[in-house]
């Protein structure tokens, strides 16, 4: 098995040295979050997620969750795990102080969630839905709600989930027939059932607070007349104690893929009690505050993902003796050589770290992002600009980063050969486990859509000429050794490409908007590669101020992004190539011609 280690160097390097998180932090406010506070936390939450929380991941594969009589069991060993995690505060490390939360940044949380999945995707799926409910709740419960519900989920006692999907609806959810009655308390009662419900039931928490899309009866038919409600499975009073079951209960548990630790549930609401979230018919617009953040930490998932995979691969490859190296003998003193001298090893060996560490440094970054358009200490006009960067960037880093995520595990199985494909080496179930990273919160193509569609072309491609003009301004005004500066020219060539090829697909769909369909995929596919070359060059400027102080992180930084510009980055020139053809040979084969 893979034996995960936290990347500490990589993430300091990353926040000191990239994003200057010690200023970014004093500038927002939060004085205690200094850099060497910064680095003890790191340093804690590797220990906890190397020595609690990894030795588990075999385990929660190999037991899987139990349902029996509508109860679900976790995997033997996560309950005791999970009240340590609990015991050790690490659930109100980023929440509001009002309820007993440690009050500091988002974005020093995303970086221990990032450890958390990258050692056991499903043990880290528990907690990490809860901070999505505790968000909707504060940006759209009541004083009263918050008072009620807030202090446990804080705590970790209470765990949350998002209740979407129903089983005759998917990404489309105005279809939905889950309702809600109005009740003379102003509660409501709650009729329906979901499916795919992640961490829907489990025995770790004592409550499981759900946050769940209804129709109230007599709203309009669509999306139009969807409305968000708290659903808690235990009735909760006022003073915030449990007084008993509500009607909400499990019908089953899913049998997977993959994250066999982790519950996926169906729930049942039957004459539930529930609490409006927001105005009554603006339920979508309410749960994006879920979906958004959910989005930013699945895109973190392909991170770790990439990472964990990384991880087992490079110390195979520096073991595994097979054959010679083609430029002659590299150990001489063994029967052959480590497979890590053979150039399509490398090749492999790098795509992982380019992902691993690029993806990191964008979602760290856009991870800023979030602490400024949550912090009211700043103008709105540096909210307002950080929430127009993470409305372009979050697609495109939820879907670009768990494809390759994907790629990077199933890279860690070739790298491993048929060893890799055998379960006791582990490699096969970070496979497993990291593919519904590209399906939840939005498969990659609902992802695709919400970019070109709503992003770019909805907002006339303001969103994206703000951002494309940022970076290359920024980028012109940069002093960069003559070593980068090819590098940097291929970038802002390719800015300029992104401009290009979004007015030929808006030329094309204004005549026919199946283009945008056609196109969107690979148009973010495209947006993504040029993304993560953005983060590599950013990395190597970075890492060539610590050539003197630090020579091989500097090479290591540097050499990396030589390969990204001249490996990956090239792939995005098939992928504009393919956004730019016409949807005909897509949409011309009639559907009873497809076969039987």
């Amino acid at each position: 098995m893979p034996v995960y280690h936290a990347p500490l160097k990589e993430m300091q390097f990353v926040l000191h040295q990239t994003l200057n998180i010690g200023q970014h932090y004093a500038e927002l406010g939060y004085q205690d979050a200094t850099p060497d506070l910064v680095d003890a936390v790191l340093e804690e939450a590797g220990k906890f997620t190397e020595s609690v929380i990894a030795p588990l991941n075999r385990v929660g594969d190999e037991q899987g969750c139990r349902f029996d009589n509508g109860e679900v069991t976790t995997p033997e060993g996560f309950k005791a795990a999970y009240q340590q995690y609990i015991d050790a505060g690490w659930p109100t490390l980023a929440q509001p102080t009002q309820f007993g939360g440690q009050g500091l940044p988002y974005s020093l949380n995303l970086v221990c969630a990032e450890m958390q999945s990258a050692a056991n995707h499903a043990f880290a799926m528990y907690p990490g839905l809860s901070h999505g409910a505790q968000a909707t709740l504060m940006a759209h419960g009541d004083e009263a709600l918050q008072a009620r519900f807030m202090p446990k989920l804080v705590s970790g006692e209470w765990t949350g989930t998002m209740c979407l999907t129903e089983a005759h609806c998917g990404s489309d959810l105005g279809l939905l027939r889950t309702k809600a009655t109005p009740q003379e308390d102003g509660s409501y009662r709650l009729d329906g059932s979901k499916i795919f419900i992640s961490s829907g039931d489990h025995d770790l928490a004592e409550n499981i607070v759900h946050i769940v899309i209804a129709r109230i009866e007599g709203a309009p038919a669509g999306t139009k007349g969807i409305s968000l409600f708290l659903v808690p499975k235990m009735a909760v009073a006022d003073d915030g104690s449990i007084t008993g079951r509500n009607g909400v209960s499990c019908g089953s548990i899913e049998h997977k893929m993959g994250i066999h630790g982790n519950a996926t549930c169906v729930i049942n609401f039957d004459g539930a009690t529930g609490y409006l979230l927001g105005e009554p018919n603006r339920g979508l617009n309410a749960m994006f505050t879920f979906m958004n953040a959910a989005r930013v930490g699945v895109a973190a998932e392909g991170v770790a993902a990439a990472e964990a995979s990384f991880q087992g691969a490079l110390a195979y490859a520096r073991e595994r003796l097979q054959m010679r190296s083609l430029s002659g003998v590299k150990a001489p003193d063994k029967p052959a050589d480590p497979i890590i001298v053979h150039p399509d090893v490398r090749r492999m060996l790098l795509t992982q770290k380019a992902i691993a560490e690029g993806g990191r440094a964008l979602v760290y970054e856009m991870a800023s992002w979030v602490d400024i358009s949550k912090n009211r200490t700043v103008s709105s006009e540096a909210r307002q600009r950080a929430e127009a960067r993470l409305s372009l960037l979050t697609p495109i880093a939820k879907a670009f980063l768990t494809e390759m995520g994907f790629e990077a595990t199933s890279l860690g199985v070739q790298v491993f050969g048929g060893h890799g494909y055998v379960a006791e080496w582990g490699m096969e179930q970070l496979m497993r486990d990291t593919k519904i990273s590209c399906l939840y919160e939005g498969t990659t193509g609902i992802q695709a859509l919400d970019l070109l569609a709503r992003k770019v072309l909805g907002s006339r491609g303001a969103l994206l000429e703000g951002y494309c003009t940022e970076l290359a301004h920024w980028w012109q005004a940069q002093t960069l050794p003559e070593s980068l500066q090819p590098l940097r020219q291929q970038l802002l060539a390719h800015l300029q490409q992104w401009g290009e090829l979004t007015q030929g697909i808006a030329v094309r769909a204004q005549q026919n908007p199946d283009e945008i369909g056609a196109a969107s995929v690979d148009y973010l596919m495209f947006a993504g590669y040029v993304v993560l070359a953005h983060q590599w060059l950013k990395m190597a400027l970075a890492a060539d101020a610590l050539k003197e102080r630090d020579p091989d992180l500097c090479q290591a930084k540097q050499e990396t992004a030589y390969f990204v510009f001249a490996r990956l980055l090239p792939k995005a020139a098939s992928h504009a190539t393919l956004a730019a053809q016409s949807s005909d040979s897509l949409m011309r084969l009639p559907e009873s011609a497809f076969g039987r």
